[in-house]
């Protein structure tokens, strides 16, 4: 499973800095298309132009520097434009597609899936995609920075450094969003003296989870700091809060349900941004791997995939997180004989993947790998027993690159379902079913 997102940390302007020494020139263009971030591209003599907050068909009025086109007219307007439901859409970097209407970023964003296959010269059945924002997103990392006099909370800034302050969001959950006070409250407690600490913020079923990254060691503060520290938690009704992963105060333990299991998440542990998410993604590694007598997860994490398995086959879960593999099978062991035996085994997969030979007693294989692929592994499961395997992903190219490997190996390539839990970004989460 993936691991924490690692939030971004503000960025030197260097790209800002080259921009300046480019000549900047004015024209009306016309775009034609959208690149792989959504952005829209216009085909000039001098090259490909790449603006945001543009869309394929509309003719603007834009400033150019380099590549790089900034639209300060739009002259003709596409019919797929929509208007964006958050005030703070354009500044905030946390979306970039919030001008486009829904049902054509969808099929955009299933066709980049589409794309990535082909250029690897593969074919399968691409099903619709599946729009599954649910409430909306559960886990988000916020950030808070000192500027000056002020303190700065919110989401990093398009395409900058700070802090863009924001008091709505449309992208997260009802009760995340409500306590967007509590947490800038609690936030300002904890902003460095300099750089940028982040709140990794994930509700949960018994309350919000934060571990703050950034701030501090619990070791670093006195005790009249934590008592500071911990009050102000408890004002925010948080279920635990954290530093840099040591608990500060546990008022309840974190919770979350997955299949007929509980599991109690370590701090900043990875969970599936959206409920729905989670749940549309097993329910299809389900159904592929159903009938299914022993199955290995790779990059199990909490157990997103191995809790709900285990309800119908003996898994072995791997994971190179000790904490995450610990909650797993603590999980595990409370649900009883409501599961079938769960075993677990700490393994860097990138690095040292399981082999072909330890896997071949298991007849069913799921792996869902960070966003970059997990191509040594993907190669050893191809060269394994395995009769079918699940393979998850949250990059078009590295699902198809991966795919490729497994395809060459004998593996039939069967339906792939494109997955849009990330709403008005680019990203795409994948699920693809093979068998032999």
């Amino acid at each position: 499973m993936k691991r924490p997102p690692r939030h971004s940390r503000p960025r030197p302007p260097a790209a800002a800095a080259r921009a300046l020494d480019q000549p900047v020139r004015e024209a009306e263009v016309t775009f034609t298309g959208f690149g792989a971030r959504g952005e829209a591209v216009a085909e000039t003599p001098q090259g490909p132009l790449y603006a945001p907050f543009a869309l394929a068909g509309e003719t603007a009025q834009v400033r150019i520097v380099g590549d790089r086109a900034h639209v300060t007219a739009i002259t003709t307007p596409s019919a797929d434009r929509a208007v964006p439901p958050c005030p703070h859409f354009g500044v905030c970097g946390g979306c970039q597609l919030q001008h486009w209407a829904e049902q054509p970023q969808l099929e955009w964003k299933r066709g980049l899936v589409v794309q990535a296959l082909a250029k690897r010269g593969l074919e399968a059945p691409v099903a619709p995609i599946i729009p599954a924002w649910g409430e909306g997103r559960r886990r988000v990392g916020l950030h808070v920075q000192r500027q000056g006099g002020t303190v700065r909370f919110g989401f990093i800034e398009r395409g900058g450094a700070q802090a863009a302050a924001i008091t709505v969001c449309p992208l997260m959950t009802p009760k995340l969003e409500a306590a967007l006070p509590v947490l800038e409250k609690l936030a300002r407690t904890l902003a460095p003296a300099r750089g940028d600490a982040v709140l990794q913020t994930l509700e949960t079923e018994t309350g919000l989870d934060v571990d703050v990254r950034g701030a501090g060691r619990v070791a670093a503060r006195d005790r009249q700091g934590l008592q500071a520290l911990a009050a102000a938690a408890a004002s925010a009704d948080l279920a635990r809060l954290s530093l840099e992963g040591e608990v500060v105060l546990e008022r309840r333990q974190p919770e979350l349900r997955m299949g007929l299991a509980v599991v109690r998440p370590p701090p900043g542990s990875f969970v599936q941004a959206t409920v729905a998410g989670e749940e549309a993604m097993a329910a299809l590694v389900l159904e592929a791997l159903t009938g299914a007598r022993r199955v290995a997860d790779l990059f199990c994490g909490i157990g997103t995939f191995a809790l709900r398995l285990a309800q119908g086959a003996e898994v072995w879960a791997v994971d190179g997180e000790p904490a995450m593999l610990a909650a797993l099978k603590a999980a595990a062991d409370r649900a009883g004989g409501a599961l079938k035996g769960v075993e677990t085994a700490r393994r860097d997969l990138l690095r040292s993947p399981v082999s072909s030979l330890e896997l071949k007693r298991f007849d069913a294989i799921v792996f869902d790998p960070p966003r970059g692929g997990a191509r040594l592994q993907a190669e050893q499961i191809a060269a394994s027993k395995a009769e079918r395997v699940a393979a998850v992903a949250c990059d078009a190219g590295a699902f198809a690159r991966d795919a490729r490997a497994l395809v060459d190996a004998g593996f039939v390539m069967g339906q792939v379902t494109p997955i849009d839990q990330f709403r008005w970004s680019p990203h795409v989460e994948i699920v693809g079913v093979f068998t032999r």
